[in-house]
């Protein structure tokens, strides 16, 4: 039954892999439940300031850049399954800590600990997904658990806005225990990953010389760099622009997150399907090609009333969430394809050393355009995706993975 319904939306059959699934589901509702609540949590439970909760994080997002890198070579070296289950037990043990937290030491030790496991999860994430799926399949398994993470987030963020609305330390502690055993019920069920291919316990001479030499990948890097960005706009960007800027109710913003959910969450296998048989290079043109578009809609925002405004940037969002729905998928296919099999971890520990970049540079990056005012920002952006075109035409002659055209069913793979 659930098959026949995974199907109909435009995902893979599930098969074997229905604890892996079940895992990064629990996963994604636990840390949905606490992302909200994450700096209210110590403000509200602790005397800390504002300042020592931003910094502590802040500390921990630093310490995490360059151990991304590190876990690549152990995943090469280990294998993913073994630095996935890390990972989980590392936030396992965090979160539990945070219980009993108070100062902004044990904030700061405890913040790196859990910022070490989530880079060791996403660090051995793309590892299993490329083991469990078949090349020719892989845009639909990375379009379906990115769909189900987003749904995941979205079930995880109605049950931290409780804890909000009641308010007392029993509510917000109860939002970092459930996190806490969200990431000890996914360790259960991921004990069930195949392990994936390693090299032994031999380090390959030269492996980080092979990574960093591979031109074409780190073509591949830059464009994954840009995608990264870009998603960075709905989180850093458009809460700010909708509130401070076009002084739009709340409730807006809460809808464009609404919006982006249902259509990742509902639409991501569909448009998967809808991209059987083109090239994938061409498909990555038109992601950026969508988001400069998102983007010129949004900063059309800023010219009419707040009922203009308001139509205007929700159809803003719509467009934006089409080219996440695009993008995802292929760019997640490409980033393991295009790794050889023994140096995956490696390979994409630079994949997810972009999304830290991004992450770490955009907050900053995005207020200080917007303190400018509305034209600098987004055409900044729409600027910064239609060079993220161009580096993806390029990518479709310089990587053959890239110049492959999506099959959405399992091929053999050409060595």
């Amino acid at each position: 039954m659930l098959d026949r319904v995974t199907e109909r939306l435009g995902f893979p059959s599930l098969d074997h892999h229905r604890r892996f699934v079940a895992a990064i589901a629990i996963d994604a509702v636990g840390s949905g439940v606490f992302m909200p609540v994450s700096m209210l949590y110590f403000l509200v439970t602790t005397d800390l300031s504002l300042v020592q909760v931003g910094a502590a994080i802040s500390v921990a997002s630093a310490v995490a850049l360059p151990a991304g890198p590190l876990i690549g070579g152990l995943v090469d070296r280990y294998g993913a399954k073994r630095l996935l289950l890390a990972g989980n037990l590392l936030q396992f043990v965090g979160f539990l800590a945070y219980l009993v937290t108070n100062g902004f030491a044990g904030l700061t030790l405890w913040t790196v600990v859990v910022a070490v496991g989530r880079t060791a999860f996403w660090g051995s994430y793309g590892n299993i997904v490329a083991a469990i799926s078949q090349p020719g399949e892989r845009e639909k398994w990375f379009g379906f658990l990115g769909a189900l993470r987003n749904v995941g987030f979205a079930v995880g963020g109605l049950v931290s806005g409780v804890a909000i609305t009641i308010g007392t330390d029993a509510a917000y502690f109860a939002v970092v225990l459930a996190n806490a055993v969200s990431y000890a019920v996914a360790f259960v069920l991921l004990l069930a990953v195949p392990p994936t291919h390693t090299g032994g316990h031999r380090t390959p001479e030269g492996a980080w010389a092979t990574v960093l030499g591979d031109r074409p990948y780190r073509l591949l890097w830059f464009t994954q760099l840009v995608y990264s960005t870009a998603m960075m706009v709905l989180n850093f960007a458009m809460p700010v622009y909708a509130v401070t800027v076009l002084g739009l109710p709340g409730w807006v913003t809460g809808a464009v997150f609404t919006i982006n959910t249902v259509m990742v969450g509902f639409g991501q296998g569909l448009v998967v399907r809808a991209m059987t048989g083109h090239l994938r290079w061409r498909v990555l043109v038109l992601t950026n090609v969508v988001f400069a578009a998102s983007f010129v809609v949004m900063l059309g925002a800023s010219a009419g009333s707040v009922v203009v405004a308001t139509a205007v940037l929700l159809a803003g969002a719509v467009v934006y969430t089409g080219g996440e729905l695009l993008g995802g998928p292929v760019l997640g296919a490409l980033s393991a394809e295009a790794a050889p099999e023994h140096l995956r971890g490696r390979y994409l520990s630079l994949i997810q050393l972009a999304w830290g970049l991004a992450g770490t540079v955009t907050p900053v990056a995005f207020a200080w355009l917007l303190d400018r005012g509305a034209a600098p920002l987004w055409l900044a952006v729409a600027g910064l995706t239609l060079v993220g075109a161009a580096l993806a035409a390029r990518l479709g002659r310089v990587l053959p993975h890239a110049g492959q055209r999506i099959a959405n069913r399992a091929v053999m793979e050409v060595l």
